[in-house]
This record gives structure tokens, C-alpha cells and sequence, in this order.
């Protein structure tokens, strides 16, 4: 016989096909054995039909094209006898889908088939129509598919269940037709179909409102009794996984449980008892038993459970923790982070343990478990906590120690209960981990160091300290070189020493040598460099006997092939050769930096977004701020600002002399000078000297990421100052060395431009936004005493045919402006002008008179139950505003 003629059995061509040793060689097999079937289905061999669409089914496994074999699955079903009728079934699920056309041509064949007096060809059209069932077959079919719910074998109604899910999936409107079948379900004792059973009233609930409340009122002693006969049920081999009784249904009643007694308080009531005997009862040392544990706390933690039982569900979790399994403990973590929102007092009874989990050797947990810690921490934990990490980060292995860092640094810098014990944490993490540490802990501790005047002589002498056995932690190098280039003198002189604090003597050539070492380390980069540099040039107004000295290295670094160190030390040196007569005034030390702004900015620029608040839940901008100096400040309001609406906010370059810091550190320091102008004489020649990179009036005007935030680059937001109110302006001063126009002058003229004659002014409405279908109307309106709060009405128009629904209005204003959403009227917009959606924006413009007001607005809504969005940009606002 023809190895490759249709006759061929199944068996020959799979062993032909296993013996290729090549891909080429198989290809050419497949393609042989595909001819042959090609030429049986144009003769319409009906003798090996069978076998042919056999063979398809194992090439297409092997991912060969054979969508030419379609139809002769659909001939198959259409046959009487169940042996062809099974195979092509069989095809029908492997080599078609619901995208596929041809399976319109199934519909009826399937719709006989249901109604077959046959049990077994019954249950093949369920199987596959609960395969590949599409929207319109489940339309069709649904009829048939709801009467076989009721039949008398379980089998077919476990299939016909089964396929009940695929309609509900596919069709959600018909959830209304199976909700009293599905109850009927949880009745049945076949546990094959009281799972289908519970899996279909779960998809009711997710798929139906009203499915969920009619489920809820007469299935939740259904599934009580059912969990409660299983939980106590005698042993059954059948059903039995490692000594406990079909685990499989105890997880699908569980599931259906929390759906039922999801924010239900009454249903909620009735299951505690079942929920408390289950975790009790059920043994943890099998898999099995772990699996119904985890989703009976899952249950506890998403009904309204007493507390008691919450207890008793986290104590479970704390069990697990314990666990040699690495996955129980994973889930186990993940499920304490959820519940922590729920009790966070009997999550902080397992503390130790997830502390040890930190520890753990697989970096998942370990990563987790620290994601955790971090929710655990508070004002009462904070000191054995952080100190348990700190210890833990000494010995931690190298890849995860930035992770570890970062959380460190965060709760040191958020539950800090003082200074010096800030300053103590932060030496140790820099000391530990200098090279993990970002930028901005060290600028904040840097400001808080600044602050505490009190403090400056220890944390100099203890950086001194730190300096000496850490010289390759970059951050930690960069805090000691500016504290000792500032405080040097304090560092010599034994100045503001603690009780308690270890006796040192530290001469003026010692504090240069521990800078030179920072300048010469062959680890250290160019800001580094550029700092010690700074530092030493300090020094020589600190210490004058080691000027000559500190010329000579200064002097050295003349020749250094880095253009910016280059051009620093020649300017350096000439200030020490050449000018004197001000380099004492030149080096005094730094004015205290401005910690509330520092902080302000950091958190602008950290939880700007975009603003659209789809619940109307405000934000609160008064919460209170943890600093590092553990003082409360208030937080500044979150800014929005959508792709850099104004690019007007530049500010000019100052005239202080703390620009360098400025630059450096990303602080804004008081400026003595209220005209915005760079002045000259002496303070050009700091700006000049004491920059890093370019000058800070070139830092100010060329580089984007100081200023602006763009959606495409780092999406930071500056924080914005509070704009003068009319009666401070008067009192501002003209820098004596500033020349041009003042921008204060300039800000009064935009001020007098605007009327105050009347308390509350009155501003004609605007077309906001108008396409083919939609129109928005603003109207404004202003409280009294508050000119720069506005309160916007927004009025939505649908001008289409068609109702909108899931309506959403998100706006997005520049960084000097902040909004607040309050919810709009309804989320249902109807047809032809037929009435309309209002929602109330506030608006406060913290530069009025100063920039125009503008906002960037989206509409997204569903037409159809299509997603549909418009955008556009609103320039057009009345002046005042």
C-alpha cells in the first residue's frame, strides 16, 4: 500500500513522521500526507474521512496550515454515526475557532444535536459549543443549552453548566435566563456537577447586578450547606486528595462565598461560623489543606467578617511565614500586604517573622517581605525596624541592596523622631551602602545638617569618622568633603561636642588630607572631584597655614584632562593668588537652606499627575508632611501639568551668591535680591566660580529638566512658591546691583491692569470645546476674598443621535495652577441635546495676574459599548481668571 495514500493509518504516518531526522525531511512528509488528503477530499472519500481529518487534527498540533480540511469536519458532524460524528467534533474544537466564518454553517447541526435522544452525541455538541461558542451562537443555542440544565444525568447537566459559562462570558445579557437554573444546580449531590454548579453562579455574579442579588438571597445557604457537607464528609476514595475530601469544590464554594458576602453584611453573618470551623478544622500539613486555608483567609478578608475571625485568618497567613515552601510563603506575603489595610494591628503581631523574611534566600520573598516591612512601620516600630535592616544590609547580598537602600532611606527620611537620630541613620546607610544611595538623600540630609546648627560638630566629626573606613561610598564622600569644607573649623576645634560622644583630635592638615584623598580616589567621579575642589577652596579661608598647600593641589588639577576641573582649579587658584581682599567674604559659610522648600519640592515633584478624579474623592493638600528633622510641615498641593501647557515659567538666573548650592542640590534658597537681574562686580565672579558645569544662569535658561515637566522626558513638576500678595510686593527692594526693570514693578503693572473695584467681578461664559457631537460650556464664578479661586461649571451637550455612556471628563492645568475635580452629575449623557451632564471644577491660579489661565481637557466615553475619546486644549479663558 501507498505510505502516503488516504488509506494510510493513523499510527504509520506518525511513526513515518517521528523517524525524519531533519526538518526538511518531515516538512516533506507532511507536505506528501497532505497532497494525499487533498485528493481524498476532491474525490469526497467517504470511507477515510475519518482517518484523513485524524491525520489533520496531529498536523496541525505539529503547526502545519490545514484550514483545507474545515468542511470535512462539518460533514462529519452531519453524519449519524457517533464514531464520525466524535471525530469531527473533535476537529471542529482543534482546527476552527469562533473568528472562523465556516462555523456559521455548524449552528444548526449543533441545535439537532442537543436535542439528539442520544446522551453521548448530546454531550459532544455541548463540549464543543462550549469550546468555540461565539456571540451569535450562544444567542441561537441558549435556549437548548437552558433546558438541558434540567436534565436527569448529571453528566450532560455538568456539560450543559460548563457551557452555560461560555454563553454568560460571551452574551452577559442573557445572565437573566440561567440565574434560577444555576440555583437549582446547588442542590444536586454529583460533586462533578455541583462544581459547574458553582463556577456558573460565580460567573452570574461577576456578569449580573441582578444575578448577584438574586444569588445572594437564595444561594447563600446553598453554598453553606454545601461547604459544610464537604468540610465533615466520611472518607471517600472517589473524591479524596491527600486525606481531604475534594479540595477542588471546598475552593470553588469559597470563591462563591466572597462573591456572595462581598459588602453584605447580612450574608456576611451567616458564613462566619462555616469560615471559622473550615480554618480550624482543615489540616496545613498537605498541599491540599495549605490551598483551602489561603482561599478561606482570602474569603475572610473580602466579606464584612467579624474581627475575631480576621484574626484568626492572619494567624493563618503567620503559619504560613513559616512554611519551608517557598510559593506558600510568596502568597502568603501578598495576602498580609492586602490585609494590612483591613488589620493592620494583627498584621504587626507577625512583625518578627516577615522581618526574617527579609532575610529569606529566594529574592522574591525577600523583596516582598521588605515591600511589607515597609507598610509595618510607624512612630512606635520605627527605631528596632530600622535598625534590624541596617544590621540586615551589612550582610545583604549585592543586587539587592539598592532595593533595600531605598526603603531604608524612606523610612528614616518619613518616621524620623529627631535630628541627630536622622543624621545617625543616614551615616550608617551611607556608610553601609554610599554607592546605592540616590541623589536626592543625600541633598536631604545635606539641608537637614544646614538646620541643625546644633548638631553640625557632631555630624562633621562622626562623617570624619565614617570617612575613614568608607572611602569608596560615593555619597557618603560627597556629604563629609562639603560638611568639612563648611564646618572644617568645628571639626578642628572639638566644637558642639555630645555627652556620650568618643573623644577625637583632628588637626587643619588632617581635614585637608582627608579631602585631598576624596580629590585623588581613583573611584571618585567628576562631581565628587568638583566638590572637594569647592571644599579645599573653603578650607583656605578656614585654615589659613595650609593655604600654600592647598594652592599646590588646586595647582595640580591645572593639568587635569576633565575640561570642568580644569577651568575650576585655574579659577581657584587665581582667587587664591589673586584676590584676597574678598576671598574671605567670598567663602563664608552657607546660609541656612530652606528645608519646607526643599521638601515641598521633593514632593511636587514626586506625586504630580494627571487630574482626573473619577470617584470626586478630593485631595487633600493640608496633610501634614514628616520631614527628616521629624517637624510636620503642610505638603504642597499635587500640581498637574499636562506637556508643558506654559513655557513662560522660566525663571531668571538670581543674583545670590547661594545659586551654587542651588545648582548643586536643587535648592531654592532666599535670595537677597528681589529683581530676578544677574548683577555684576563680585557676585558675577561667585556665579562664575562656584558652579558645577555650566553657570547657573546658563543651568537656568538652557536645561528643560530644571524647570519643566514633560510627559516624554522625567515627569518631575518643580514645586511652585506662593505668589506675593499685593501688600508684599510694596514692600520689596530694588538689588542695588541690579540693572533693567524690575520684575517686580513688571508684576504691580499686571496687577493694576486687572479691576478690583467690584468684590466679586463677573466673567461671561465660553464655548470650552465643540466637535460634530459634543459641546462644553464654562461658567465662572469667584468667592469673595479669594481672587485667585476660581469655581468653573461645566456643561456637557451630547448633539449626536446616539446616548453616551461611561462618561469621563479629565482636565490637566500648568504647574502654577492647581484644580480639583468634584464629581460630575451623571456618568450618562443623552442623545440630541435631550438634557445634559454638570460637573464643578476649582480652580486656584497661584501666579494671577502673572500668567493667563489655561487647561487641557479629555472626554472619554462609550458609544455602542465602543471606547470613544476627545481632547482639545482650552486658550480661551476671560482675563482675571
Amino acid at each position: 500500500m501507498n505510505p502516503f495514500s488516504s488509506g494510510t493509518r493513523l499510527r504509520d504516518m506518525i511513526r513515518a513522521i517521528r523517524a525524519c531526522k531533519t526538518a526538511a525531511e518531515e516538512r516533506a512528509v507532511v507536505r506528501k500526507e497532505c497532497a494525499a488528503i487533498r485528493a481524498a477530499i476532491s474525490e469526497n472519500d467517504q470511507d477515510y474521512r475519518h482517518r484523513n481529518l485524524a491525520k489533520l487534527m496531529f498536523i496541525h498540533m505539529l503547526g502545519y496550515p490545514t484550514h483545507f480540511g474545515q468542511m470535512e469536519c462539518l460533514k462529519l458532524i452531519a453524519s449519524a454515526d457517533f464514531p464520525e460524528k466524535r471525530i469531527g467534533y473533535l476537529g471542529l474544537m482543534l482546527l476552527l475557532d469562533e473568528r472562523q466564518e465556516v462555523l456559521m454553517l455548524v449552528t444548526n447541526s449543533l441545535k439537532q444535536d442537543l436535542n439528539h435522544s442520544n446522551q453521548f452525541i448530546v454531550g459532544l455538541a455541548l463540549c464543543a459549543l462550549g469550546n468555540i461558542c461565539s456571540a451569535e451562537m450562544a444567542r441561537d443555542l441558549a435556549p437548548e443549552v437552558e433546558r438541558l440544565l434540567q436534565s436527569r444525568d448529571p453528566n450532560i447537566k455538568k456539560k450543559a453548566a460548563l457551557c452555560s459559562i461560555r454563553i454568560i462570558r460571551k452574551v452577559p445579557d442573557l445572565a437573566e435566563n440561567f440565574m434560577g437554573p444555576a440555583a437549582g444546580l446547588l442542590k444536586e449531590k454529583h460533586h462533578g456537577v455541583l462544581i459547574a454548579g458553582v463556577q456558573l453562579c460565580t460567573d452570574l455574579c461577576k456578569a449580573s447586578t441582578e444575578a448577584l442579588q438574586y444569588l445572594r438571597k437564595n444561594c447563600t445557604d446553598g453554598s453553606i450547606r454545601i461547604l459544610r457537607d464537604v468540610s465533615n464528609s466520611p472518607y471517600a476514595p472517589e473524591y479524596d486528595i491527600s486525606g481531604i475530601t475534594d479540595p477542588f469544590l471546598h475552593i470553588r464554594v469559597l470563591k462563591l462565598m466572597r462573591m456572595l458576602g462581598q459588602g453584605d453584611a447580612d450574608a456576611s453573618e451567616y458564613m462566619n461560623d462555616i469560615l471559622a470551623q473550615v480554618a480550624t478544622k482543615t489540616e496545613s500539613n498537605k498541599n491540599a489543606g495549605n490551598a483551602i486555608l489561603y482561599e478561606c483567609v482570602e474569603t475572610i478578608m473580602g466579606i464584612e467578617a467579624t474581627s475575631g475571625l480576621r484574626v484568626l485568618a492572619i494567624n493563618i497567613l503567620g503559619r504560613f511565614l513559616s512554611n519551608r515552601d517557598n510559593n506558600i510563603r510568596y502568597v502568603a506575603l501578598n495576602m498580609l500586604m492586602k490585609a494590612f489595610t483591613v488589620d493592620p494591628q494583627a498584621v504587626q503581631r507577625h512583625r518578627s517573622t516577615i522581618l526574617e523574611c527579609v532575610k529569606d534566600s529566594d529574592a522574591s520573598i525577600r523583596k516582598r517581605a521588605l515591600e511589607l516591612v515597609y507598610l509595618l512601620v510607624n512612630e512606635t516600630n520605627v527605631q528596632p525596624l530600622t535598625k534590624e535592616l541596617i544590621d540586615y544590609l551589612e550582610v545583604s547580598e549585592q543586587e539587592f541592596k539598592e532595593d533595600l537602600t531605598a526603603k531604608i532611606c524612606s523610612i528614616i527620611e518619613k518616621y524620623s523622631p529627631d535630628k541627630l537620630w536622622y543624621i545617625d541613620q543616614m551615616l550608617k546607610v551611607l556608610s553601609e551602602a554610599g554607592n546605592y544611595v540616590k541623589d536626592d538623600v543625600w541633598h536631604a540630609l545635606i539641608v537637614v545638617v544646614s538646620n541643625a546648627s546644633d548638631l553640625q560638630g557632631y555630624t562633621v566629626r562622626s562623617l570624619y569618622r565614617a570617612l575613614q573606613s568608607s572611602p569608596e561610598q560615593e555619597s557618603l564622600v560627597r556629604v563629609a568633603v562639603w560638611c568639612i569644607g563648611e564646618y572644617g573649623e568645628m571639626l578642628v576645634n572639638n566644637v558642639g561636642v555630645l555627652d556620650g560622644e568618643g573623644p577625637i583630635t583632628v588637626t587643619e592638615s588632617d581635614a585637608v588630607d582627608v579631602v585631598e584623598a576624596a580629590l585623588r580616589h581613583h573611584s571618585s567621579d567628576i562631581t565628587t572631584r568638583a566638590m572637594s575642589l569647592i571644599s579645599l577652596l573653603k578650607l583656605s579661608s578656614r585654615f589659613p597655614p595650609t593655604t600654600e598647600r592647598i594652592r599646590e593641589i588646586i595647582t595640580h588639577e591645572k593639568s587635569s584632562l576633565l575640561l570642568e576641573l580644569q577651568q575650576r582649579s585655574i579659577e581657584f587658584h587665581a582667587i587664591i593668588q589673586k584676590h584676597q581682599n574678598i576671598k574671605s567674604s567670598l567663602l563664608e559659610r552657607m546660609p541656612v537652606l530652606d528645608e519646607s522648600t526643599y521638601v515641598r519640592k521633593k514632593v511636587g515633584s514626586s506625586d504630580a499627575a494627571f487630574s482626573a478624579d473619577k470617584t470626586g474623592q478630593r485631595v487633600s493638600s493640608g496633610t501634614p508632611v514628616s520631614i527628616p528633622n521629624g517637624v510636620a510641615k503642610q505638603q504642597a498641593a499635587p500640581l498637574v501639568d499636562l506637556l508643558d501647557l506654559s513655557s513662560d515659567d522660566v525663571p531668571v538666573a538670581s543674583s545670590s551668591a547661594t545659586d551654587f548650592l542651588n545648582d548643586l542640590l536643587g535648592v531654592d534658597l532666599p535670595s537677597q535680591s528681589s529683581s530676578g537681574v544677574v548683577s555684576t562686580g563680585t557676585t558675577d565672579l561667585l556665579m562664575d566660580l562656584l558652579s558645577i558645569g555650566t553657570s547657573p544662569a546658563q543651568n537656568d535658561l538652557l536645561s528643560p529638566d530644571n524647570h519643566t515637566s514633560s510627559v516624554a522626558t522625567s515627569g518631575k513638576i518643580p514645586s511652585v512658591s506662593s505668589p506675593p500678595s499685593v501688600k508684599g510686593v510694596a514692600l520689596e527692594t530694588k538689588s542695588p546691583h541690579a540693572s533693567g526693570p524690575s520684575p517686580v514693578l513688571d508684576l504691580l503693572d499686571g496687577l493694576s491692569d486687572m479691576s478690583f473695584s467690584a468684590e466679586n467681578p463677573t466673567f461671561p461664559s465660553i464655548t470650552a470645546f465643540q466637535s460634530n457631537s459634543l459641546k462644553i460650556t464654562f461658567t465662572f464664578t469667584k468667592q469673595p476674598g479669594k481672587p485667585q479661586v476660581t469655581q468653573i461649571k461645566a456643561s456637557f451637550t451630547n448633539m449626536s443621535s446616539n446616548t453616551y455612556t461611561d462618561f469621563l471628563f479629565q482636565a490637566a492645568v500648568p504647574k502654577f495652577v492647581q484644580l480639583h475635580l468634584d464629581p460630575a452629575s451623571s456618568n450618562i449623557l443623552p442623545a440630541s441635546g435631550n438634557g445634559s451632564i454638570t460637573q464643578t471644577l476649582s480652580v486656584t491660579n497661584t501666579q494671577l495676574g502673572q500668567k493667563a489661565l489655561a487647561m487641557r481637557i479629555r472626554i472619554a466615553y462609550k458609544v455602542n459599548n465602543q471606547d470613544m475619546l476627545e481632547q482639545g486644549q482650552v486658550n480661551n479663558f476671560p482675563q482675571g481668571l
